[in-house]
C-alpha cells in the first residue's frame, strides 16, 4: 500500500502578492484607429509568472516570449474573463504595458483560483 504523504498546494493565498486590473477596450471615436480604455471590470491580486528560463529558447521560436501567466482567486459571478478582455499589471516592471486575455482556465489542482494565459499587446 503507497503511504500516505502530504504535497502542499502549489498556489497559496500568500503568493498573491501583484495588483491586477481588467480592463474592457473600445474603439477610438473618430477617424483615429485604435483602441481605447472603456471601464474597469475587475481588480484584484494576482501572481505573475513569466517564461521561465528553461522555456526561453522554445518561447523565442514560438514567438510567444512575451506571454506571461497569471494566477488569481476565482471571482465566480463577479467576473469571468475572457480573450476580448486586456489587463494592466501594477508593478514597476510592467508599467505603461497591456496584456491581452489568450486563454482563461480553472486551476485543476485548486478550484479556487483561475489561470490567465496573457501576451503582451503592441
Amino acid at each position: 500500500m503507497q503511504p500516505f504523504k502530504y504535497k502542499p498546494p502549489r498556489v497559496k493565498t500568500g503568493d498573491l502578492r501583484t495588483f491586477i486590473t481588467f480592463y474592457e477596450y473600445a474603439p477610438n471615436n473618430g477617424p483615429k484607429p485604435g483602441e481605447s480604455e472603456k471601464k474597469i471590470l475587475y481588480e484584484g491580486w494576482s501572481k505573475v509568472v513569466n517564461v521561465w528560463l528553461k522555456d526561453l529558447e522554445i518561447a523565442k521560436s514560438n514567438g510567444t516570449l512575451s506571454d506571461i501567466t497569471i494566477t488569481i482567486r476565482d471571482p465566480h459571478a463577479d467576473y469571468i474573463p475572457t480573450n476580448k478582455h486586456y489587463l494592466s499589471i501594477d508593478a514597476p516592471e510592467y508599467r505603461d504595458k497591456r496584456y491581452n486575455i489568450k486563454h482563461a482556465q480553472s486551476d485543476l489542482q485548486n478550484k479556487e483560483f483561475i489561470t490567465i494565459v496573457a501576451r503582451l499587446t503592441e
